[in-house]
């Protein structure tokens, strides 16, 4: 079982930045790939970003290349995403994720645990 707390969200002008965290329970923790999805208003759920296990390796949608970065920090069971540059279409709902594997994926169905989501709202 592996629970999973997002915190980080907020409101913040088109241009700046956010870094969302994600605290995981769980001893299992350290053998799951992560994942960052989100979710605008009146949209479908959206891959962001998702991580392996050691963390060497990430994969991120095309719109998030090179202004989101995530990260993991496996002393602390928490896994970051840093967002930089963004815009107001950046609105949405974010998840955590931990896949039921140790390599990344960017299909909802590899992810066994959600966090509860937290609101980021880019204003422009």
């Amino acid at each position: 079982q592996v629970q999973l707390v997002e915190s980080g969200g907020g409101l913040v002008q088109a241009g700046g930045s956010l870094r969302l965290s994600c605290a995981a329970s769980g001893r299992t923790f350290l053998n799951r790939a992560m994942g960052w999805f989100r979710r605008a208003p009146g949209k479908g759920r959206e891959f962001v970003a998702a991580i392996n296990w050691s963390g060497a390796n990430t994969y991120y949608a095309d719109s998030m290349k090179g202004r989101f970065t995530i990260s993991r920090d496996n002393a602390k069971n928490t896994v970051y995403l840093q967002m930089n540059t963004l815009k107001p279409e950046d609105t949405a709902v974010y998840y955590c994720a931990a896949a039921s594997g140790s390599y990344y994926s960017i299909t909802p169905r590899a992810y066994d645990y959600w966090g509860q989501g937290t609101q980021v709202t880019v204003s422009s």
